[in-house]
């Protein structure tokens, strides 16, 4: 029996997840969960699965939610977050909290030598060049959730290095907007860009499929997981989301990982670490299937330029390409700016900074912070 902590267990990721537990519960243990604010959701998890500890990071609740009347330990401060993630007993923690706000969980996690499961990708991107050397010195596993890295992850089928890997494709679905124009995108509305035709996700991430941002995270996640160069990864928009990512080697055989769009398939995966952990899941029609492959749409290439970017340089443009982001799509939420300005506030922000190295998570969260000032100055001009 394995302890879980589930950081993020009220999201769309944190729901797959349960799903996941509720299938093997002779196998795992969900330990603790944190989450923002929905404790309606998160007295279901406790009824359900008995929780010992439960961190809120909101501090806008009331206390008299009957959440307040069970018996685990529930706590608000960061030190005590740490006290969760770090106990002895913990053996998995996964880290599924939306956007940089789930960086200082995985830091905790990787920093005690956890296994852990990233599904938050921003995590990696803003601090990988601290993340992933400390996971090698505190012999940590970092085994990745997004459907993508873990199909690279079992297209890699347990290889030490990517020596004898000559490509690696990852593959997007290309949002609702891939067949418009830049200027199409000029009219395109919040609703519509909540609309994702294949897989249902939390509002941010799905805003981010539509705009292909949600890739460039991607292929900066997977230089820093799998130490390889941009140059050996291409992207190419795959409408059906079936083929999740491929591995082709240097003898010429391409090995992919292929099912359908349910992030239950890779969470499975990633918590059987060296074994399969069985789940209910959608079989693959190969007989009515039809596969399709097309290149990014036009003048979306600026973006994958910034993002191969940092995957050559590293150091603080991974926390200032995403905090760029984070800023323009909440702006854009807000009704503050137009869809397409999404692209114009992260260019303008990442070319304000020039590239230094980062030492420390000091040096990550500063640099997230002058990017978001930033950010906003550049929504500010727009406007």
């Amino acid at each position: 029996m394995k302890n879980i902590v589930l950081l993020g267990a009220t999201g769309s990721i944190g729901t797959s997840v349960l799903n996941v537990l509720r299938q093997n519960k002779e196998q795992f243990n969900l330990r603790a969960i944190a989450l923002d604010q929905d404790l309606d959701s998160a007295l279901k998890v406790d009824d359900e699965f008995h929780l010992e500890s439960i961190f809120v990071a909101s501090k806008n609740i009331s206390s008299e939610h009957p959440l307040f009347n069970s018996n685990a330990n529930i706590c608000y401060d960061q030190e005590a977050l740490k006290e969760i993630i770090q106990h002895p007993e913990v053996d998995i923690v996964i880290s599924a909290i939306a956007g940089f706000a789930g960086l200082q969980g995985s830091f905790y996690a990787v920093d005690a030598g956890k296994t852990t499961l990233v599904a938050n990708k921003e995590s990696i991107v803003a601090a990988g060049d601290i993340l992933l050397p400390l996971a090698a010195k505190r012999h940590a596993k970092i085994i990745p959730v997004d459907s993508e890295h873990n199909a690279i992850y079992q297209c890699l089928s347990g290889e030490k290095s990517t020596s004898a890997v000559s490509k690696i494709l990852i593959t997007a679905s290309g949002g609702p907007f891939r067949d418009l124009s830049m200027k199409e995108l000029e009219e395109v509305t919040l609703e519509e860009a909540l609309q994702h035709p294949t897989w249902a996700m939390g509002s941010k991430i799905t805003i981010d499929s539509a705009t292909l941002m949600n890739k460039c995270l991607e292929l900066i996640e997977a230089c820093y997981l799998f130490d390889i160069p941009e140059s050996m990864i291409e992207v190419v928009i795959h409408p059906q989301s079936i083929i999740h990512s491929m591995v082709t080697y240097h003898d010429g055989s391409t090995i992919a990982q292929m099912s359908n769009p349910s992030m239950e398939v890779p969470i499975a995966n990633a918590l059987g670490e060296d074994s399969r952990v069985p789940i209910h899941f959608n079989d693959l029609d190969f007989s009515s299937m039809s596969l399709t492959f097309e290149p990014i749409p036009e003048g979306r290439e600026m973006i994958f330029e910034m993002a191969r970017k940092v995957c050559r340089e590293k150091g603080n443009l991974g926390a200032i390409f995403n905090a760029a982001n984070e800023v323009a799509v909440q702006a854009f939420r807000d009704a503050r700016i137009t869809f397409i300005n999404i692209y114009e506030v992260v260019d303008r922000t990442f070319n304000h900074f020039p590239g230094s190295n980062i030492a420390t998570m000091q040096d990550v969260f500063e640099y997230d912070r002058q990017a978001r000032i930033q950010a906003e100055k550049v929504i500010k001009s727009l406007n």
